[in-house]
């Protein structure tokens, strides 16, 4: 009886240790207050789960992502995180993700996966023509297609104008555009890959999209359509390309 009764009595001291010691990680979460986030300046990285809560489930904030990251681009959410505090994400506007895929291999967990760079869909580049400066005749640019890490699957020049980007099908939102851009605006931003995803979308061979109620986005024109400082929305042929409202 007094050997059962021992047992029980480191067993339950066990369970208490492991708990208390593991509590701390839990309320980190809980406590932490939880801040809204800018989507484009909070992507997760490369090969993260495409349910975000499924990721931070998964996640165990080891912080290895960011500890091998050659260029430093992985942050990590704060006290201001809530449900996301300790958990890696990227602002391009800091710093974006050149997509070499170490994070990805030294992820110990499901959280982020190896996936080929062009399947890292992190995202999706956008371009404001309101205000890029090729589009809107302000000058010779073409930084973001020089420095995209995908080339010209993602990222290139309108036809007859090679000055002018559009974004392409191959995009996966990395964000190296969006660190390169001179424009101090940034008229090119990221935004979520379900919104360019979605049903409804018609294939394009320069799929930029309007996209309702994206900040800094609401400008956007759709392909096709000239935009020129007298006159942003004049169409100089079809529509296409567009979310369904």
């Amino acid at each position: 009886m007094m050997q059962r009764r021992s047992f029980l009595q480191q067993l339950a001291m066990g369970i208490a240790t492991v708990g208390g010691a593991s509590a701390p990680f839990g309320l980190a979460r809980i406590m932490t207050p939880e801040a809204a986030a800018i989507p484009q300046t909070h992507l997760r990285p490369p090969g993260a789960l495409t349910d975000d809560d499924a990721f931070i489930t998964a996640c165990i904030n080891c912080g290895l992502c960011g500890e091998v990251c050659p260029v430093g681009a992985i942050r990590f959410y704060g006290r201001e995180g809530g449900k996301n505090a300790n958990t890696p994400y990227i602002n391009p506007e800091i710093k974006a993700c050149t997509l070499t895929g170490h994070c990805m291999e030294i992820c110990p967990t499901e959280a982020l996966t190896v996936v080929k760079k062009e399947d890292a869909q992190m995202g999706y580049a956008q371009i404001d023509r309101t205000a890029c400066y090729p589009w809107v005749d302000q000058g010779v640019c073409g930084v973001c297609a020089t420095a995209c890490p995908l080339g010209e699957s993602a990222i290139g020049f309108a036809f007859a104008n090679f000055y002018r980007p559009i974004i392409k099908k191959g995009c996966v939102g990395c964000g190296v555009c969006v660190e390169v851009c001179p424009q101090p605006s940034l008229p090119i931003r990221i935004v979520a890959r379900s919104l360019v995803d979605g049903p409804g979308y018609k294939t394009h061979p320069i799929p930029e999209r309007i996209i309702r109620g994206a900040p800094s986005l609401n400008n956007l024109c759709p392909p096709n359509v000239a935009t020129t400082p007298e006159s942003s929305n004049t169409p100089k042929g079809p529509i296409d390309g567009m979310l369904p409202f």
